[in-house]
């Protein structure tokens, strides 16, 4: 079982803690992996909104954990308490898997855990944080940043796409999707997606799109072009790119190559299918179209992130930890 501990302070953003809670607190029904154990920690009873939270331990429970959580808090002017930048900096030097949800990213930035890496927070304090620490590479335009040790989402829904990144990454696609269906979200957004879309999903059944996402989702395994898509839509290829950039912020093309690859994932976590068989399953048609496109979407070949992922499922014995690079990574693994 992998431990999570929410690090918390005096007026954190309640949403961001609750996203995070809601998706590590509890497995969703039917997932028969070993859960994670979340633990909420700070100094003492903290303000979150109107609200007053009793933490279940202390912050020196951080260096004992696998993944940090630190969700964002109001007031950015002011420099984040020195106990709880200390204690992100001893759990990751522990290491610890750090996130950081909106601008909790500052405490990261406080810790030194961003320097010299790109990092992400709201759009609304991207260059605020860019001026308070000028050794961080920040990107204003992205959902979430993953170093492999040390993440960072933007804000409110990101940090729930970023929640779900860690959940891909610890247990797959099919077990993050099972978390998506519960919350009734979309199960992936890639981080490079820009954070700020007029509609990221369409949020009515009367979208003009609302009906074609799940026929494509069907019918994966068929060769559709941007053409097949439109005519379904009932729109032409010019209107659907529009109408795709405004819900998706990115293209046809590139929205249906995404999802060939994440239900590739799902075949390669969850059958023994050749590769072969799994590109026809994806219409991607070939094995070697379908381990280019997975190697450059993914980073690793087709047969290595099935040897990696179905490695990293295998239980692990208690109190034990996941390795880290002398480097702050981990191994290979599955990405989301």
């Amino acid at each position: 079982m992998s431990s999570v501990a929410l690090a918390v302070t005096d007026g954190m953003l309640h949403f961001e803690l609750s996203v995070a809670y809601e998706v590590f607190g509890a497995a969703p029904a039917g997932v028969a992996v070993p859960w994670y154990d979340v633990a909420v920690c700070g100094t003492d009873a903290v303000r979150v909104g109107r609200f007053r939270l009793e933490p279940d331990h202390g912050l020196d429970r951080l260096r004992h954990v696998d993944t940090v959580i630190v969700p964002g808090w109001a007031d950015i002017d002011e420099e984040p308490p020195a106990a709880l930048v200390d204690a992100v900096r001893a759990a990751h030097e522990a290491g610890a898997r750090v996130a950081s949800l909106c601008t909790g990213a500052f405490v990261l930035a406080a810790a030194g855990l961003l320097d010299g890496r790109r990092a992400t927070t709201h759009w609304a304090h991207t260059e605020a944080l860019a001026a308070r620490h000028p050794e961080v590479e920040v990107d204003p335009d992205v959902l979430y940043v993953d170093n492999g040790s040390v993440l960072t989402s933007a804000g409110k829904a990101a940090a729930l796409d970023l929640c779900l990144h860690l959940v891909r990454l610890d247990h797959g696609s099919s077990v993050a999707n099972a978390v998506a269906r519960r919350l009734v979200v979309p199960p992936h957004r890639a981080g490079g997606q820009a954070q700020f879309v007029a509609t990221p999903v369409p949020a009515r059944d009367d979208h003009p799109l609302a009906a074609l996402f799940p026929w494509v989702i069907e019918r994966l395994d068929h060769p559709l072009t941007v053409e097949d898509l439109a005519r379904r839509a009932r729109m032409s290829s010019r209107n659907l790119g529009r109408h795709f950039r405004a819900a998706t912020g990115t293209t046809p093309l590139q929205w249906l190559l995404t999802q060939r690859i994440r239900r590739a994932q799902e075949l390669l976590e969850t059958t023994d299918d050749s590769v072969d068989s799994i590109a026809a399953a994806t219409g991607m048609g070939t094995a070697t179209t379908l381990r280019r496109h997975f190697n450059r979407t993914v980073g690793v070949p087709p047969d290595t992130y099935r040897r990696t992922f179905r490695a990293r499922s295998r239980p692990v014995p208690d109190g034990s930890r996941p390795s880290h690079r002398a480097d702050g990574h981990r191994p290979a693994a599955p990405v989301g």
